[in-house]
């Protein structure tokens, strides 16, 4: 399906949706790697099963690991070879997968005498790795670029990571830059230091935490963080993967409109950095939350209509664009700062967002900066889209953020006749994280 028109629905006052998100893909992929890195076998239980998960699958088991995983139970067997890479050579390919391209590329450098080649998408071969690569290079690693230098794709010749060995990294451009480091530590007592800051910060802190649910060591230091080189735990482990807590920010903020939506599991107790996306929202009267064990209720906030706001959402950037398309429902004028970064990830999130908001709330309610978005919701957005040529079709670029965010505006009734108002192009590329997402969101208006 190239595009597809988005059914409007409002939520009985009286009704409360429940949806379910998939397991975290952050965290999933996270687990894999250290999985792999331990001395035994893990079992992963809610185990996320997307575009970028099944390309850490693929991976890890061209480098000879052996996986057993299971789609409909959601669950991943992998075991551990406790820091050893079995195939001494492999052909890579990790799709559009972040994550998978830097966490794999750290990982392999531990091979004592490997060559390996990696590629990916074209968005890929786009997006940052020049930090994680030099870091790498002082570590023994030799690459050769088979296209622009810095970028995939490359062949990386491995001579084994020395033990006790400093080195400085700049993760400006990634946190996951960082995180792939991070997790090799502990097998070869690395010290870290940071040249600069790095974004996302909420992110090295899950790191940091998985780490020593798996058994590592490491710790924060002055302006980095040190691995004493005792590797990590052995023998059988089962871990469970939390909610993916960006997959229900889409779910969160459709509350902004009218309903009570409820998601099931997520909880207050959370190792992910997103979940502060819902204290923002709560806190700025965007909605209301009911928290319990069984999950979160979001219910609508107060009226912000003519309200203005400036927000920082450096540390949880990939939830920006859930709030920034349903700014023009609110009334208010919103600064979303921070954000600077996102220009490099999937696609150019800034620039996408401030492009296709412009189609729906007029491109002079629209103000694109470097580092910040700016849209100022009409006072009458009714009667701002009665005058426009409907539906509106909005672009994705390829980029399954974008796709969910609008999807999400678009299941408004905001001209109270239930006729789809807005057009998402390309939803397939939702497959990234939530191939389901727009069968969650037809089932959620479902009478």
């Amino acid at each position: 399906m190239k595009s597809l028109p988005v059914t409007p629905f409002s939520p009985a006052a009286d009704r409360t949706i429940e949806i379910s998100v998939p397991g975290s893909k952050s965290i999933t992929n996270r687990a894999m790697i250290l999985a792999a890195l331990r001395a035994g076998t893990t079992r992963l239980s809610n185990a996320l099963f997307s575009e970028d998960t099944r390309a850490m699958i693929a991976c890890l088991q061209k480098l000879g690991f052996k996986i057993d995983a299971d789609e409909t139970a959601r669950t991943i067997r992998i075991c551990g070879c406790g820091g050893k890479i079995p195939a001494p050579s492999a052909e890579l390919f990790v799709a559009t997968a972040g994550t998978a391209a830097r966490f794999l590329t750290a990982f392999l450098a531990l091979a004592p005498q490997g060559s390996y080649r990696l590629d990916g998408s074209e968005v890929m071969r786009r997006r940052p790795m020049k930090g994680l690569l030099d870091a790498l290079e002082k570590l023994g690693c030799r690459f050769t670029f088979h296209g622009e230098a810095g970028f995939f794709p490359f062949t990386m010749t491995t001579g084994g990571v020395p033990a006790g060995t400093a080195i400085a990294v700049d993760a400006s451009a990634s946190s996951q830059i960082l995180s792939a480091l991070m997790m090799i530590a502990p097998m070869r007592a690395l010290k870290i230091s940071l040249t600069g800051t790095t974004v996302s910060k909420p992110f090295l802190e899950m790191t940091t935490t998985m780490i020593g649910q798996f058994g590592g060591k490491i710790a924060g230091s002055a302006g980095g963080y040190v691995s004493d080189g005792g590797g990590y735990a052995s023998g059988d482990f089962d871990y469970a993967i939390e909610p993916d807590a960006t997959a229900a920010s889409y779910f969160a903020v459709r509350a902004i409109a009218g309903g009570r939506i409820f998601v099931r599991g997520l909880c207050r107790e959370s190792i992910q950095g997103d979940t502060r996306f819902f204290d923002l929202l709560e806190q700025h009267d965007f909605v209301r939350r009911e928290i319990s064990a069984a999950g979160t209720l979001f219910l609508p906030g107060k009226s912000l209509k003519g309200a203005s706001l400036a927000l920082d959402f450096n540390a949880i950037s990939d939830t920006f664009l859930s709030l920034a398309a349903f700014v023009p429902v609110t009334g208010a004028r919103v600064t979303i700062n921070g954000i600077a970064h996102t220009r490099l990830q999937e696609s150019d999130r800034v620039h996408a967002m401030a492009t296709e908001l412009a189609k729906i709330v007029g491109a002079q309610n629209i103000v694109e900066t470097e580092d910040s978005l700016t849209i100022a919701a009409p006072q009458d957005l009714a009667g701002t889209l009665a005058k426009a040529t409907l539906p509106i079709a909005v672009d994705t670029y390829c980029d399954h953020r974008i796709a969910m965010s609008f999807g999400m505006l678009g299941s408004v009734d905001l001209l109270g006749n239930a006729r789809p108002w807005l057009v998402v192009n390309d939803p397939g590329c939702c497959a990234k994280t939530f191939p389901d997402f727009f069968e969650v969101l037809a089932k959620m208006g479902a009478r």
